[in-house]
């Protein structure tokens, strides 16, 4: 209760914010660009927002539910700053897409309070994840940038230059948490696209497992290189003019090389496991080279050589 000039004035307690702003991307807004924005799961807000929020009994950290009505999507964001131009709100582009909102559309933004995280899993929308050596670490540093998660949502984290797309599969306690200061268990599910490589193994120990395996060598190595044509669609012509024989026509070079592989998500502590199944490279090149010597033309070259010095009779 607040007393001013003889009157008495109180805001109602647990009364709640509420808006509707013209939502952009964070491109739109005016200055300098603000790549920060992007990274993370924060909006920015006009200052009369700030304004309202602070006659209400909102509480700390502010956070807000983000509703598009038109396509019945719904979702759960903080807020960075209050500099935005009063009746428009800023957004990350990978939000907008969650919410299916475009350029200048109608958003309704209200003040919500979210239970504190205690679980969360998600999914990579690419193979390219596994990449990262390390992806609780890089996910733990990217959170850092939200305030909250909800489920279903597919945020965006950016790591070494790339952007990498991940949804939000589950949530606990509920279907929107409040990451901020809490201590939360996450796990991952396989990507989209992941195909497991069932690898044959032989029981017993190390001895034991290399019996044997010199007749599945050709199967093993052909199932761990991958064959990758490279031609060249363009017309070759001669310097000469002369038209080119059979004999020079293009053919397409096939290339064999390793994949990048998959990390073992089975490797336990202590415990080195040598997969004695691949021969190295250096032992592969008359079996893999299908008789490409063969083929090679030995006088590959037909011109005439001259030489700069003239030689002394």
């Amino acid at each position: 209760m607040f007393h001013f000039s003889g009157f008495n004035m109180m805001f109602p307690e647990g009364r709640n914010f509420h808006a509707t702003y013209k939502c952009y991307s964070v491109s739109m807004l005016p200055g300098n660009e603000r790549s920060d924005v992007e990274k993370g799961g924060k909006i920015i807000m006009p200052p009369s927002a700030l304004d309202t929020l602070t006659r209400l009994n909102v509480e700390y950290p502010m956070l807000f539910k983000l509703s598009n009505n038109k396509k019945m999507r719904s979702s759960h964001a903080g807020v960075l700053e209050f500099v935005a131009d009063e009746g428009k709100c800023y957004l990350p582009h990978w939000m907008m897409h969650n919410l299916l909102l475009e350029e200048g559309n109608i958003l309704i933004i209200e003040s919500v309070s979210l239970p504190v995280a205690t679980f969360s899993k998600f999914q990579p929308n690419s193979t390219d994840f596994l990449d990262i050596t390390n992806p609780k670490a890089v996910l733990e540093n990217a959170l850092r940038n939200f305030a909250c998660l909800t489920k279903g949502d597919v945020i965006a984290i950016k790591y070494n230059k790339k952007i990498y797309e991940l949804c939000v599969l589950e949530t606990r306690p509920g279907n929107a948490v409040s990451i901020i200061e809490c201590d939360m268990n996450v796990e991952f599910e396989a990507p989209v696209g992941y195909k497991e490589h069932h690898e044959t193994q032989i029981p017993g120990s190390g001895q034991q497992g290399t019996q044997g395996t010199g007749a599945s060598d050709a199967s093993a190595l052909g199932a761990a290189l991958e064959e990758v044509v490279e031609t060249f669609k363009g017309p070759g012509v001669r310097l000469d003019g002369k038209k080119k024989k059979e004999s020079q026509l293009e053919t397409p070079v096939v290339k064999k090389f390793l994949p990048r592989g998959v990390p073992d998500y089975h490797y336990k502590f202590g415990q080195i496991r040598f997969d004695r199944s691949i021969r190295p490279v250096s032992d592969r090149g008359t079996d893999e080279s299908g008789g490409l010597e063969d083929i090679k033309d030995v006088n590959s070259f037909h011109g005439t050589g001259f030489s700069m010095k003239k030689t002394r009779k």
